[in-house]
């Protein structure tokens, strides 16, 4: 780790060097203030031990620039000065420094308050590295009121695989590959990409999580990466609330540009985190969960929600469901029992036993 020592006595430099070496530790040194600046963001150094007293610009001149700049406000300064009055210790603990001590100092206090704010900054940049990878993996698919609460509380993300319980919707336009045929690519791709915003605001409204777009259509995610005990409710929730905005949507396009969305939706287990090469991943699920959810969807029509027997289990009584049967779907042996949704039953004027 590197430390950079800002004095304008050269013993005064040696001296600190030399503690600083006896713990294994890296220096660089600086004369001045400007001096002191210029290494700071061309070196990065993990530490500055910064003297107050210095010609030109003083050490509270310099802790005031390095904090306010982006590049150097998070390294740790410790000031380290003759100046004993309690309003200079204030001052540099107002303008950002993170620790100071008086001239004459006891070396092996010096070492520990070393020693003690180079842990801090490990945890601090381990901390600040995770909020990152959060930012990295989300922003772009769940509601930034959801990344916040990641932010807030980031040793309850798990970006690693994970196999949990889960509820993935699938979304797909009906008549997509029909219309493709009639028009322009360019007034093609318009109508896809006004479709896709219309579903992707409502899901992250229904805090589901977005996990990819496969053509015309789209999946989605609940009870991740945030617990959602009500996730099976969520996602058909989320698409009663996207049929129901349809009819004003449609409004926008010419009859012919109009198309149905169709759903699958299924709950169960899955492994869920970053799946991809090291330098292009994507958080998803991946398992028999998310295969079933889209062999649903495939089977609707119409503007049709199908469930599995597995999500109506979790959301009786709040939504009215119609048995369809044993159904054949693609790629299982087995039949799949499967619900319709009609709604909700306050929707439907309906009371739930």
């Amino acid at each position: 780790m590197l430390v950079l020592i800002a004095d304008d006595n050269a013993d005064g430099r040696q001296l600190l060097a030399d503690i600083i070496n006896s713990i294994d530790l890296r220096v660089i040194e600086a004369s001045d203030g400007p001096t002191a600046i210029a290494l700071a963001q061309a070196h990065l150094p993990d530490l500055i031990i910064l003297d107050v007293n210095m010609p030109g610009m003083s050490g509270f001149e310099v802790c005031a620039r390095l904090k306010s700049d982006a590049v150097t406000a998070q390294t740790p300064i410790i000031m380290l000065t003759a100046l004993s009055d309690i309003d200079y210790r204030v001052q540099g603990l107002r303008l950002g420094a993170d620790d100071y001590l008086s001239k004459p100092f006891n070396s092996r206090e010096l070492v520990e308050r070393i020693k003690a704010r180079l842990r801090s900054k490990v945890e601090t940049d381990a901390l600040r590295k995770r909020q990152q990878a959060i930012r990295d993996t989300f922003e772009r698919y769940v509601a930034p009121a959801v990344v916040e609460q990641l932010l807030r509380e980031p040793e309850e993300v798990r970006l690693g695989g994970t196999l949990q319980e889960i509820t993935v919707l699938f979304a797909d336009l009906e008549g997509f590959t029909s219309l493709s045929e009639r028009i322009e690519p360019e007034a093609l791709l318009a109508i896809l990409n006004a479709y896709h915003t219309m579903i992707v605001s409502l899901i992250r409204e229904h805090g589901g999580t977005i996990d990819k777009f496969m053509g015309d259509g789209v999946m989605a995610l609940y009870n991740t990466p945030l617990a959602q005990p009500d996730h099976a409710l969520r996602a058909v929730e989320t698409a009663l609330h996207i049929r129901s905005v349809l009819a004003r949507f449609h409004q926008q396009f010419a009859p012919e540009r109009r198309m149905n969305l169709n759903f699958g939706i299924h709950s169960g287990r899955a492994v869920v985190g970053n799946v991809g090469a090291p330098d292009i991943m994507n958080y998803t699920a991946v398992g028999d969960t998310v295969n079933l959810a889209a062999r649903l969807q495939a089977l609707s029509s119409g503007g049709q929600i199908l469930i599995s027997s597995a999500t109506q289990a979790l959301i009786a009584g709040r939504i009215e469901a119609r048995l369809l049967g044993q159904l054949k779907v693609k790629g299982r042996s087995e039949t799949v029992q499967a619900y319709e949704v009609l709604g909700t039953f306050a929707s439907r004027g309906v009371k739930s036993e």
